[in-house]
């Protein structure tokens, strides 16, 4: 059975139980949400965006219980959580702003007499199913660009975000939406596994591990629905020139660091060129070595705890197998419970297990490269293609390797520059769709053809 329980990461305490729902209880919130989907689908665009703008402003107005309730179920320091309500909202918001260009007619240029255009008609009641590492973004980025598009909404938290979750369907509900257009359920694996049998629900999207999407991802390619999937990433972080190592030096602990190492687009793959290498490597580990983990609570944390004794295990077992196998440890390595110090391999080699594992925590792997050819290949070399770092004073360079990197997303010096209208997502194993901007409005629609004399 899933239990949804609150436990805090830094603590240990069990804050909070919530009781798994029910067959029935399941049965019911399928029912409301499909229900709602014919009446919120009808309801007019004008009148979505304010009912849609009014759940960015109570996120607004609830930024600190949220923010707490991030801190106390995840670990996240309390300054990043409440950027992350913010940025949820600014998420939320930007889809109520463009309301008009997700939902209006796409006229196309015929061929002969006539007119033609393309009519984004919402599915209906879809599906999500939420990680733990971005309690409000994570959902916000699901669910506002399906209910501007008229879609409706069942939620599936994680299981150690049950307040979250709870919160963040008052604000739905007290925004205006009509009964159903959003449902929390605290589910089990097996009632998501049965609902996304039902025929009423039209869609799924899935952020979290390799091993979760594939398995919904199978379950959903049976009932012939259509899937989202957002999983994991092994970022790499290229250094190929610079003219401030400082600056970089710190654009890469930021990068690492963030989210306490826990962001599935986190750079965790510093490639560095050989005349850089080790005034790079230097400057990184003395900068990590002054970073230690501490109270979330505090207003001044930059590290807090792993999200749980599972979480610090399986990161603790992967740093010592790297070990065992020949990599050098150059920094860390070490935790008290689920704080984790932050930690720096190198040597690693294709051989070894790390070499192509995600590390989700504040840990990171340095490699030596000849040249920009090298930097690439070694880029490449992984099972994952969500995003990337590019750092070089060339811009020809810059947009030579962007067009060789085998990701969904490439940045260019510069680290934390995720906004509203940016498409989020990647290719291999990092996922198959994409998230913000105006494309994650064109996930779960019908791309209707209406064709006139």
């Amino acid at each position: 059975m899933t239990e949804y329980s609150v436990v805090n990461p830094a603590t240990g305490e069990k804050i909070a139980s919530y009781d798994t729902f029910t067959d029935d209880q399941m049965a019911a919130a399928i029912e409301r949400a499909a229900d709602a989907a014919s009446v919120w689908a009808r309801t007019p665009v004008d009148e979505r965006a304010r009912t849609v703008r009014r759940v960015a402003e109570l996120h607004r107005e609830r930024r600190d219980d949220l923010a707490q309730l991030i801190v106390t179920e995840m670990g996240k320091p309390l300054a990043a959580a409440r950027e992350e309500v913010d940025f949820a909202a600014d998420i939320i918001e930007y889809y109520a702003d463009n309301a008009q260009r997700i939902t209006g007619d796409e006229p196309l240029d015929i061929l002969g007499e006539g007119t033609g255009v393309i009519r984004r008609v919402p599915l209906g009641a879809l599906i999500g199913i939420m990680p733990w590492n971005f309690p409000a973004y994570q959902v916000a980025r699901f669910a506002a660009p399906n209910l501007m598009i008229g879609n409706t909404i069942v939620l599936k938290h994680a299981p150690q975000c049950p307040s979250s979750a709870a919160a963040l369907e008052n604000i739905y509900r007290d925004a205006g939406l009509p009964d159903g257009a959003y449902v929390n359920v605290y589910a089990t694996h097996e009632q998501i596994a049965t609902a996304i049998a039902d025929p009423r629900i039209r869609g799924v999207s899935v952020t979290g591990s390799e091993r979760a999407g594939a398995a919904v991802a199978e379950l959903a390619g049976r009932h012939l629905k259509k899937v989202a999937l957002e999983l994991g990433g092994s970022d790499p972080f290229i250094v190929l020139s610079a003219d401030d190592m400082d600056a970089v030096v710190q654009a890469a602990v930021d990068a690492r660091i963030d989210n306490n190492g826990q962001s599935c687009n986190g750079a965790k793959r510093f490639i560095i060129v050989d005349e850089l290498y080790d005034d790079f490597v230097t400057q990184f580990v003395q900068t990590l070595t002054a970073i230690e983990p501490s109270d979330p609570a505090a207003e001044d944390t930059v590290l807090g705890p792993l999200s749980s004794d599972a979480a610090a295990e399986r990161l603790q077992e992967q740093i010592d197998r790297a070990i065992e196998q020949g990599a050098r440890l150059m920094l860390g390595g070490r935790r008290k419970g689920t704080q984790f110090w932050p930690t720096v391999l190198a040597e690693v080699t294709p051989e070894m297990d790390v070499y192509r594992q995600e590390l989700f925590g504040p840990a990171a792997v340095v490699y030596r490269v000849a040249d920009e050819d090298a930097a690439v290949d070694l880029a490449n070399d992984t099972p994952f293609g969500l995003g990337s770092y590019v750092f070089t004073t060339d811009p020809e360079q810059a947009d030579r390797v962007a067009n060789s990197l085998d990701v969904g997303m490439v940045y260019i010096n510069l680290v934390g520059a995720d906004s509203p209208e940016l498409p989020f997502g990647g290719v291999k194993r990092s996922g198959t769709s994409r998230e913000l901007g105006l494309l994650a409005a064109t996930e779960f629609v019908n791309h209707k053809l209406v064709r006139s004399a």
